[in-house]
């Protein structure tokens, strides 16, 4: 029986409202895999779920840190393994024909990847002081660096990525070890079923459009103007898509108009990213997003796994 049904694909493809209908059908619970709702208070920017949603189903993985504070990766995946351990009863075979798949859903391919992949992540917080003095050096310095230390890490990133590679040495430096002895994998040993939605790009544009409307309406604006004077212009999280826009146009750089403008573009280059990575996953099954008939497909697959 699966244990685990991942609901995954780029924004604004009706995740939620998929999952939440499921949800209802299933009598289960909801783990968020999303990097910014997370995050407390930034609410209308992340679509993060409503509370009357949340009320009707269970919702964990959300609003567990503080705008201040930094998630990484290794910390999202412990938290969720707990979840699903808990939840889930992956541990006792006895319980399993009686526990309802966990639904695990969202657009963020490294958290959905940590748990459906297991993969093995260095526990190494971020370090401000040692990434400055590291980035001083230059990308070129520090590739030539990273070669000599981990030949094996720099085979997977490029020379031209500076994120990647100051990382890798951020966690060498910290921990001794390079950072390709602490990757890897060791896959979950319970079924898991991924579904990814999709649809055509023209209606996907669309759906972004209209959401980016919605946002506006919902109170976008006071939301992001609350969180520049709570913590600040200069908060890490209000760079992100839908945030930075709205910013500049308090701040008088652009018109609203222009912010929305932004703002949908934005989404959807991004949205295109998403549709790349989750492409390249084989184990996904595909459903259009577009569909009348999808909550009744979906269903009719899930049903098919019990």
């Amino acid at each position: 029986m699966t244990k685990l049904i991942v609901i995954c694909g780029a924004t604004a493809t009706g995740k939620s409202g998929l999952a939440l209908a499921l949800a209802l059908r299933l009598g289960t619970i909801i783990l968020s895999a999303d990097s910014r709702q997370v995050y407390r208070e930034f609410d209308i920017g992340t679509a993060k779920p409503t509370t009357d949603e949340q009320k009707l189903i269970p919702h964990y993985l959300i609003d567990i840190c503080n705008p201040t504070d930094t998630l990484t990766v290794a910390d999202y995946q412990e938290q969720a393994q707990a979840l699903i351990s808990r939840y889930g009863d992956t541990g006792s075979q006895d319980a399993s024909s009686l526990t309802p798949p966990l639904l695990l859903v969202g657009g963020t391919g490294l958290y959905i990847k940590s748990i459906t992949r297991g993969m093995k992540i260095p526990r190494v917080a971020p370090h401000q002081e040692l990434r400055s003095q590291l980035a001083s050096l230059g990308q070129r310095q520090l590739y030539a660096m990273l070669q000599q230390i981990d030949p094996i890490a720099t085979e997977k990133i490029h020379p031209n990525d500076p994120v990647r590679t100051l990382r890798a040495l951020e966690v060498f430096y910290v921990t001794g070890r390079p950072i390709s002895e602490h990757q890897g994998e060791n896959p979950p040993d319970y079924p898991i079923l991924q579904i990814g939605l999709d649809c055509d790009p023209a209606h996907l544009r669309n759906r972004i459009a209209q959401r980016t409307e919605k946002m506006i309406a919902d109170g976008l604006v006071a939301e992001v103007e609350f969180l520049c004077q709570k913590y600040g212009t200069d908060l890490a999280l209000l760079n992100t898509l839908g945030y930075q826009e709205i910013k500049q146009y308090l701040v008088g750089e652009i018109s609203l108009e222009k912010a929305k403008e932004l703002t949908v573009l934005h989404t959807r280059q991004f949205a295109k990213r998403q549709r790349t990575w989750f492409r390249a996953y084989p184990e996904i099954e595909w459903f259009d997003a577009e569909s009348p008939n999808l909550l009744e497909d979906v269903w009719q697959r899930v049903n098919s796994e019990q």
